[in-house]
C-alpha cells in the first residue's frame, strides 16, 4: 500500500511539474536572437511560410509550435562574398515577403513598443541582426540604411572580418595582423551605433576588439550566440573577465546550442567524423557543396552516428548555471543559432523544442522569475535600453 502511495505520488508530482513549465513558457516572452534560415532562403530558395521539417530546423509554423514570441533573424554571408550589402538586403527581402504573406502570423517590429504589441496580439515579432561587419561595405550611411530595414543589432565581425576590427579567427590565427581591436573607423561604427539605438553584438569578435568596445560603448552589448569558454574553450565562447564585463556593462549573452560550444569533447568527436567520411566530404566538395551544407549532408546522411555525437541538453544548462553564478541571471538567454548549425544536443531537435529548456530550468529549481528573464527578458531590457537617448 506504502509503495503504490508511493507511485501515485511521483506521478502526481511529475503531472504538476509538467503543467508547471507549460505555463511558465507560454506566459514569459520567448525570444532567440540568432536564427540563420534566411541564410538557407538565399542559399537553397527555402520559402520558411511552407513546412521544411526534415529540410530545416525552422519554419513559420514550427515557432509556433515551440512558443516563440520574437525571432531576430540573422542577415548573413561569407566574409569574402562580393557585394554584401547587397546580399543582405535580398536576405531582408525573404521575411518582409514572408511577413506580407501572413500577416496574422508574423510582423516586423522596429522597437520595444512594437514587439509588446505583436506578442500581444499572438504574432511573431521580427527583427534582424546583421552578422559582420563587412556587410555595411566601409560606410556608415548603409549601416543606417540596414537599421531603417529593421537591423537591431550588429555583429561587428564574422570570422573573415572587416577592415575596422578584429575577429576571434583573426586574432587567434593570424600572427601578422596589422593591427589588432577597432580602428578609428570601427570606432566611428560603434558611436554611431550607440546614437542609432543599434545594439553591438560582440558574438565572433577578438578579445581586443571586445576590450575597445568595452571602452567605447554608452549602451548595453549583447553576445547574440556565444557561450562560456571555461566550460567549453573554444574561440567563439567568452571568458569570466568578458562575462564581468558585458554584466557590468548590463548587458546580455545569448547562449549558442551548436554542441563545439557547448561541449569540450564535441571537437575531437567531430574530427572522427570527418576523417571517417573524409573521401564522400571531399566529393561534396568538389561538387560546390561548400563546408557547411558537406556537413549538413553528412549529418543527415548518418544519423545513428551523428545521434551519439550530440551533447545532453544538460551542457547548455550547465552554461546557463555558470553565468548565473558568476554574474547573476539578469545576463544570459538564448541565441540558438539554428539552421546556421548542423547538430543540435539532444532534444533539441528543432524550434518546437524551446520548451524542453524551460522544463529543464524549473527541474534545476530556477524560480518562474527567473526563467522568465532568461527566456527573454534579459534581452528585452537591453533592447529597450538601447533606445534610450
Amino acid at each position: 500500500m506504502k509503495l503504490k502511495l508511493l507511485f501515485i505520488s511521483i506521478v502526481l508530482m511529475q503531472q504538476l511539474q509538467a503543467q508547471s513549465y507549460k505555463k511558465i513558457h507560454a506566459k514569459a516572452i520567448v525570444v532567440d536572437t540568432h536564427n540563420d534560415i534566411l541564410m538557407k532562403a538565399a542559399d537553397k530558395g527555402m520559402v520558411f511560410d511552407k513546412d521544411l521539417t526534415g529540410k530545416t530546423l525552422s519554419d513559420l509554423t514550427r515557432w509556433k509550435k515551440g512558443g516563440l514570441d520574437v525571432q531576430i533573424f540573422s542577415v548573413y554571408c561569407d566574409g569574402d562574398a562580393k557585394n554584401p550589402y547587397a546580399f543582405a538586403n535580398r536576405e531582408m527581402d525573404s521575411l518582409d515577403a514572408v511577413a506580407a504573406r501572413n500577416p496574422d502570423k508574423i510582423v516586423k517590429v522596429a522597437s520595444y513598443a512594437e514587439m509588446i504589441k505583436a506578442v500581444q496580439q499572438h504574432k511573431i515579432a521580427a527583427m534582424f541582426g546583421v552578422e559582420g561587419g563587412h556587410m555595411i561595405e566601409d560606410d556608415l550611411g548603409k549601416l543606417e540604411a540596414l537599421y531603417k530595414r529593421g537591423a537591431r543589432y550588429l555583429t561587428l565581425t564574422h570570422n573573415i572580418a572587416p577592415s575596422w576590427a578584429t575577429s576571434a579567427a583573426d586574432e587567434t590565427t593570424n600572427p601578422n595582423l596589422p593591427h589588432k581591436g577597432l580602428t578609428d573607423f570601427g570606432k566611428q561604427v560603434v558611436q554611431k551605433m550607440n546614437q542609432l539605438g543599434m545594439i553591438i553584438d560582440v558574438s565572433h569578435v577578438g578579445e581586443q576588439t571586445f576590450w575597445d568596445v568595452i571602452k567605447l560603448t554608452t549602451k548595453p552589448i549583447m553576445a547574440s550566440h556565444s557561450c562560456v569558454y571555461n566550460l567549453t574553450p573554444h574561440r567563439r565562447n567568452l571568458k569570466d573577465d568578458q562575462i564581468k564585463a558585458i554584466a557590468k556593462n548590463g548587458g546580455v549573452i545569448q547562449l549558442n546550442f551548436n554542441p563545439g560550444f557547448i561541449d569540450s569533447s564535441f571537437g575531437r568527436k567531430e574530427i572522427a567524423f570527418l576523417k571517417k567520411h573524409a573521401a564522400e566530404n571531399d566529393s561534396l566538395m568538389k561538387a560546390g557543396l561548400g563546408d557547411f551544407y558537406s556537413m549538413d549532408y553528412l549529418y543527415q546522411k548518418y544519423t545513428e552516428e551523428t545521434n551519439a555525437m550530440r551533447p545532453p541538453l544538460s551542457m547548455l544548462i550547465d552554461h546557463i548555471d555558470y553565468i548565473v553564478k558568476l554574474v547573476g541571471v539578469d545576463y544570459v538567454g538564448l541565441g540558438s543559432d539554428f539552421d546556421g548549425i548542423n547538430i543540435t544536443p539532444q532534444q533539441l531537435d528543432d524550434v518546437t523544442s524551446y520548451p524542453l529548456i524551460t522544463k529543464a530550468l524549473v527541474e534545476k529549481g530556477y524560480s518562474k522569475k527567473d526563467i522568465t528573464k532568461i527566456l527573454g527578458g534579459n534581452f528585452l531590457r537591453v533592447l529597450k535600453a538601447n533606445e534610450a537617448k
